[in-house]
């Protein structure tokens, strides 16, 4: 039997029995969705990291970035170890615990509405969150669909069913508790993965200074702080991939869940430690994709035009690099970030229907016994949904996810960032901020296209959160709630 199906019967083995014992803990919709608040620096640090570093970072970006930028994409590793997990824990890890536990709030419509007293903007959050993650989870199900039948022989089909499937065991049993013990496992796999990938591709370089020099000879701007295409669309990645996460709703919910400041110390250093591995692996490998990859030794890849010939650059690399004893751990390095990312998009999407469009605007009254019951039923229904996308490959998720990160990092970065911090903003200046952010972001995707993309996210962040204050100044509007009081970070 090939050792990747000994790794699939393994990981289904695994995700039973934990979502046996989260399963065990899980009575209500807070248990479900935030673990009861009670869970721990190393779940949290490892969930954090497995939701924010996904498959497609090692599946395409990392080497779509690697060819183009070279040896400058390292920045966005810096930018997203020290900004995107450092600073994200530091500023908002407590302050998000304390403010949302005094609201008794679960998703993050929900405490916008709470914090400006607007419904209106509970409702247009949750749809977005609804339009971007749909798509954002289909592709993610396509990506490793199409990886694992190139590069592992294994049906597309038949991979996307076991990846729902399996998402679905751990998530509908066990919610938020069994989704962070495994992620723990999945993080140490992917730290493990990473190493063996670092290592292969050290090996068949002839060494860290043979492949600098490689670079340099190839050219000198492979090498430089600055790659090919120049400083700001650098920067604009760097800003996008960095400063999103201070307003993502799939990362910012794991503060909800913590259990304590302590907790938010431990797991800060954890979660920073494995952005840093896991971050600047990708990155490094990522550009050495030039020197492995020669229109000699792999005419098909060159035969690709656009982003076919971007997204197959690592899974190229991957079978060319990685010695065939070893490919099963790189299989479930990708297995795992794929899984991880999922569950949090599902655990996202789920509970904003539930929580957000149902108990808010259908039935305010809904009993804790019926959403909990209520949020795995849409878990499974969005599972379905998206595996259903994947099977028939429409070519508009493609399009909707290039532009998701941006557009959902546009949509909250001014409330959500001026609701925890600021007393100024009002409810017309978080909703103007949300529709102009996200407005600004697609008209600018629909000029520029897929090469607008990090400069639309970028600019779409930024008038996120200019606007929210620039607004409630100009119409003098109060604040309808005050933050709750919150420890210094």
């Amino acid at each position: 039997m090939p050792a990747a199906t000994w790794a699939v019967l393994g990981y289904a083995l695994l995700i039973i029995v934990i979502g046996i014992l989260g399963s065990r803990k899980t009575r209500t919709f807070t248990d479900f969705l935030l673990g009861g608040r009670e869970v721990g620096p190393w779940m949290t640090a490892f969930s954090y990291g497995t939701a924010y570093f996904s498959a497609v970072l090692f599946i395409g970006f990392a080497g779509n970035i690697g060819w183009r930028h070279g040896l400058s994409g390292l920045w966005i590793a810096i930018g997203n170890s020290i900004v995107g997990v450092l600073f994200v824990w530091w500023l908002l890890g407590s302050r998000i615990k304390k403010v949302t536990g005094a609201y008794g709030v679960h998703t993050m419509p929900e405490l916008l509405e709470a914090r400006y007293g607007s419904r209106g903007i509970r409702l247009f959050t949750s749809l977005a969150i609804f339009v971007f993650f749909i798509p954002y989870s289909a592709a993610v199900f396509m990506g490793l669909g199409y990886l694992f039948e190139s590069n592992f022989n294994m049906d597309y089909r038949l991979m996307v069913l076991l990846m729902g499937v399996f998402t679905g065991i751990y998530l509908v049993l066990g919610g938020y508790k069994s989704m962070a013990m495994i992620d723990v496992i999945f993080g140490i796999v992917m730290i493990f993965g990473v190493g063996v990938l670092l290592w292969s591709c050290l090996d068949k370089g002839g060494g860290l200074a043979k492949i600098l020099a490689d670079l340099e000879a190839m050219d000198p701007k492979l090498t430089a702080p600055v790659g090919p295409p120049g400083v700001w669309p650098l920067v604009s990645l760097v800003f996008l991939t960095s400063i999103a996460p201070l307003a993502m709703p799939q990362l910012v919910q794991k503060f909800y869940s913590i259990k304590d400041r302590r907790s938010v110390r431990i797991g800060m250093f954890a979660s920073t430690v494995f952005a840093v591995i896991v971050t600047v692996t990708a990155y490094f490998t990522g550009a050495l994709t030039r020197l492995f990859l020669t229109p000699e030794s792999h005419p098909a890849l060159f035969e690709r035009k656009g982003s076919e010939f971007f997204d197959a650059l690592m899974p190229e690399m991957l079978t060319t690099v990685i010695p065939p004893a070893l490919s099963v751990v790189i299989f479930l390095l990708i297995l795992s970030a794929s899984m991880s990312t999922l569950a949090a998009l599902v655990l996202i999407s789920s509970s904003t229907i539930v929580k957000d469009l149902y108990a808010g605007f259908i039935h305010r009254d809904a009993s804790d016994r019926r959403l909990t019951v209520l949020v795995r039923i849409a878990s499974i229904g969005f599972i379905a949904l998206s595996m259903g996308l994947a099977l028939a490959k429409p070519a508009v998720i493609v399009t909707i996810l290039s532009i998701s990160w941006g557009a959902i990092g546009a949509v909250f970065l001014g409330p959500f960032l001026w609701a925890m911090f600021g007393k100024s903003v009002g409810k017309v200046g978080a909703m103007g901020a949300a529709v102009l952010g996200l407005g600004t972001c697609l008209v600018m995707f629909a000029i520029g296209g897929k090469s607008m993309v990090p400069q639309a996210g970028s600019v779409g962040m930024i008038v996120s959160f200019v606007a929210a204050p620039l607004i409630s100044l100009v119409l003098r509007e109060k604040p309808a709630a005050t933050p709750p009081t919150a420890p210094s970070p």
